[in-house]
């Protein structure tokens, strides 16, 4: 593809014209002739380093920080175009959109602390029901109509994600729903897709690993609704979550469509809300009238991620009543609140990914009032990640359980014990157990008829991180192992 097209808004020396550019990448190791380099600047490493060994693969064209640019034509070989830019990481995203060029029609994104699968996950699934292929793209990886399931970034980077929607395309995929990290708004990994809606789900404390504040969290979720929804998108929202306001504002001041949920919504409000065995009863007041759903989910939390996803599909064009009968129907994602196994005895375990203060908060107290008997929870931290979220975990398991023990999750590189020491420090009295196997054994051995165990933290991984290496668990595989072990299945 022609070089003045991708980069169209740069300033190209005249050597430029007429120069095709055969693919793009951010890893010198992926480098083939004729592609273009991005050298970007990270943490700890600088991508100006690997100019070199990118330009001896092939590469003819390098995209780089304006400051990096006169060092880097001076260094590159007189036939490599230097290209600097003052965000190179949003011109790199919007590169690889021009690259690839299709996408399919309907594009929705959400973003938020909590719920950003579970919403992209039923978004899919509305869009099916209403008779659209559709696909979703975020941690679980990419699901096909056919419920293929690959990959696993909550954002992937610019060219695998334009590359992944050029290919749904043309496989006949027209509608699509994207989960929106921080991370990924903030690296502008985004930046090209065409949205027609956004979704915002509620903003608790993560990732303070990457964030310099909550304030600096919030303004990268921000983006989403500032800068990448166009003009004529919609934006979702239950205007009783904190910071809400603060998107609403965007809307405001952009001019944009609001699609308002939940108990103090305009267009989905909920009216009632009715414990129904394993699900909930939904009373809606919509353009239509009052409307029950019965939603096959159980906690307050998936209410909301419901209503999000609805008003994601309803601002996309999906018919509002077909939306709603879709809720009926709506499966959850996996390792949400998944119900895992069974004992002879009559107690439920269930896994959830919940490995931050708030999502742990709301999983519980989804699953405290569907014990007769005593709810326990395994739960632990993860390593080189914020440490200031390990007691906030502790507190928020010894709030709703009656047992909490605290195992490990993905120490990584630091020392578990000081992981689950600072997780005791907010769950005085709770049981440690460092092997996660020994820890969902012995939480299993404790159940009895009524009780509910939550094993949190993995939910549908299927591997630990210890040190540098990835040693294959399941919390799945591990509660059906546990409940054989214990003669209880």
């Amino acid at each position: 593809m022609d070089l003045e097209y991708l980069a169209v808004s740069e300033d190209l020396p005249d050597t430029a014209k007429g120069l095709i550019i055969t693919g793009l990448t951010a890893d010198s190791r992926k480098v083939q002739p004729g592609f273009l380099f991005a050298a970007f600047k990270g943490a700890s490493v600088d991508g100006a380093r690997f100019v070199p060994n990118a330009c001896a693969s092939g590469a003819i064209a390098v995209l780089c920080a304006e400051d990096a640019a006169a060092h880097l034509r001076e260094s590159c070989p007189e036939n490599v175009i230097v290209i600097g830019a003052k965000e190179p990481r949003q011109v790199f995203a919007k590169m690889a959109a021009r690259f690839y060029g299709a996408q399919p029609d309907t594009i929705v994104a959400v973003t938020g602390t909590s719920g950003k699968t579970s919403v992209a996950h039923f978004v899919r699934q509305i869009f099916q029901a209403a008779g659209h292929p559709a696909a979703s793209l975020g941690t679980l990886g990419t699901i096909k109509p056919d419920g293929e399931n690959y990959g696993g970034l909550t954002t992937p980077d610019p060219v695998a994600l334009h590359k992944e929607l050029a290919e749904l395309e043309a496989e006949g995929v027209n509608h699509a729903a994207l989960e929106a990290s921080s991370h990924g708004l903030d690296q502008y990994r985004l930046d090209g897709v065409r949205l027609t809606a956004a979704g915002f789900t509620n903003l608790g404390r993560d990732h303070m690993d990457y964030h310099a504040s909550i304030e600096d969290y919030l303004q990268a979720k921000l983006r989403l609704f500032s800068e990448l929804l166009p003009v004529g998108g919609t934006i979702v929202v239950d205007p009783a979550e904190e910071y809400a306001d603060r998107v609403l504002a965007v809307a405001e001041k952009r001019g944009l469509a609001v699609f308002t949920v939940g108990e103090t919504g305009r267009d989905l409000k909920l009216v009632d809300l009715k414990p129904s065995g394993t699900g909930q009863i939904l009373s809606l007041q919509t353009e239509r009238g009052e409307q029950n759903v019965a939603l096959p989910l159980i906690g307050r939390f998936q209410v909301s991620n419901a209503l999000i996803a609805a008003g994601l599909a309803i601002a996309a064009g999906v018919d509002s009543d077909a939306v709603l009968r879709a809720l009926e129907n709506l499966k959850g994602a996996p390792g949400r609140l998944e119900l895992a196994g069974r004992t002879r005895d009559g107690g439920l375990v269930f896994v959830d990914y919940a490995h931050k203060p708030d999502a742990l908060d709301n999983a519980l107290a989804a699953l405290k009032p569907f014990a007769e008997g005593k709810l326990s929870v395994v739960i632990g931290a993860g390593g080189d990640r914020d440490p200031g979220k390990r007691k906030l975990m502790g507190a928020a398991a010894a709030r709703h359980a009656d047992l909490v023990i605290v195992t490990d999750d993905n120490p990584r590189s630091e020392n578990p014990a000081s992981i689950r020491k600072a997780v005791l420090s907010g769950a005085p009295g709770a049981l440690e157990l460092g092997d996660r196997f020994e820890a969902i054994s012995e939480a299993v051995r404790r159940l009895n008829a009524g009780d509910i165990l939550c094993v949190a933290g993995k939910g549908h991984e299927t591997g630990q991180i210890i040190g540098e290496t990835v040693i294959p668990f399941s919390d799945h595989e591990a509660v059906t192992r546990a409940i054989s072990l214990e003669g209880k299945s």
